[in-house]
């Protein structure tokens, strides 16, 4: 099959696409495809031919998020209001259970080390590693990413169509216009990033003046981003069926890789310069290495049932892929 990568120096949009909507009104955008955009969603698995690949652990709830700690070498997997913490370099033991005060959109590390964000309803919870110790920061509405901005937490809250910006703990700023729905967030260092999956678009964020600024769109439907050590975001295309790399100041989208089989799920590991992503319509996991003119596919492995969800440990390489609907969680070694 032919590979195709498109290099794509792309301006930014219209300005009807980035300006803010202080009205409340919903944003003006000439190139919206329908007055009723709807966000991509994961292709619903088909019943595994393969078995997985690696060990799995059993759990037969749907598995919402996961992420792993080099530092304290522990495994976070969130099921609904369950939190499992795993030991990284003993999993065969039992996991230590927490409950959590809602159900876990995203698990993200915290900036300091040590610690896992949890983004639920109402609330962003700092669960430090690995004793479980939970600490609440109330953040009005849903909450569903997290990002470490220098000294600050950027949290995208989805429903209401802006990011918050905890300091100590406390929400000192929101940031709202522009978008129709808050997904995820990146921070690059210097930069941030906005992924509104409604709008189907990527926006620069300006921390500091508490402002959206420029925004491209985001190929057909993406879902689910890292960002990698050269300072760009990698998107999933789900929709689309492609892998986008976008970078910042000034923002472009750098490429454009086709992938197969619905990608999702994506986790990035910046030793080996690896992207994880998952491929729900096949049930397999793919590694690209993602530093050269175009990404090239390193690894591929049979999954668990809807693998919506993937992180790697940077210090050995290996890859947790969970499963949405009950089928486990599974740990690779390339």
């Amino acid at each position: 099959m032919t590979r195709v990568v498109v290099l794509v120096a792309a301006t930014a949009l219209c300005a009807a696409f980035t300006a803010g909507c202080s009205s409340g009104d919903q944003p003006r955008d000439e190139l919206m495809v329908t007055d009723n955009p709807v966000a991509a969603t994961p292709a619903h698995s088909p019943v595994p031919t393969a078995t997985p690949a690696g060990t799995l652990l059993p759990l037969a709830t749907p598995v919402t998020a996961v992420a792993t700690d080099p530092t304290t070498r522990t495994l976070a997997v969130a099921s609904g209001t369950e939190l499992r913490l795993y030991d990284l370099d003993a999993l065969d033991k039992a996991p230590r259970a927490l409950t959590l005060p809602g159900a876990a959109e995203s698990l993200t590390l915290a900036g300091d080390g040590g610690a896992v964000l949890a983004a639920v309803p109402g609330r962003v919870v700092r669960v430090a590693l690995p004793g479980g110790a939970l600490d609440e920061s109330v953040v009005e509405g849903s909450p569903v990413a997290t990002a470490t901005f220098g000294g600050d937490t950027l949290v995208a809250v989805r429903d209401r169509k802006q990011v918050a910006v905890l300091d100590d703990g406390q929400v000192r700023r929101v940031i709202s216009g522009s978008l129709l729905s808050a997904d995820q967030v990146f921070s690059t260092g210097p930069g941030a990033l906005v992924l509104d999956r409604l709008r189907n678009a990527v926006f620069q964020l300006d921390v500091n003046q508490g402002t959206f600024g420029q925004g491209l769109r985001a190929g057909q439907g993406s879902t689910n981003g890292v960002v990698d050590r050269w300072g760009r975001v990698l998107v999933t295309d789900t929709r689309g069926g492609a892998l986008l790399a976008f970078s910042l100041d000034p923002l472009l989208m750098r490429q454009r890789y086709p992938v197969a089989g619905s990608p999702y799920g994506i986790a990035y590991d910046a030793k080996r310069d690896l992207a994880w992503v998952t491929l729900t319509e096949t049930n397999e996991v793919v590694g690209y290495q993602v530093g050269g003119e175009e990404p090239v596919e390193r690894h591929r492995y049979p999954t668990v049932a809807q693998p919506n969800s993937v992180a790697v440990d940077p210090e050995t390489g290996r890859v947790v892929v969970a499963s949405a609907n009950g089928g486990g969680v599974q740990v690779v070694r390339p």
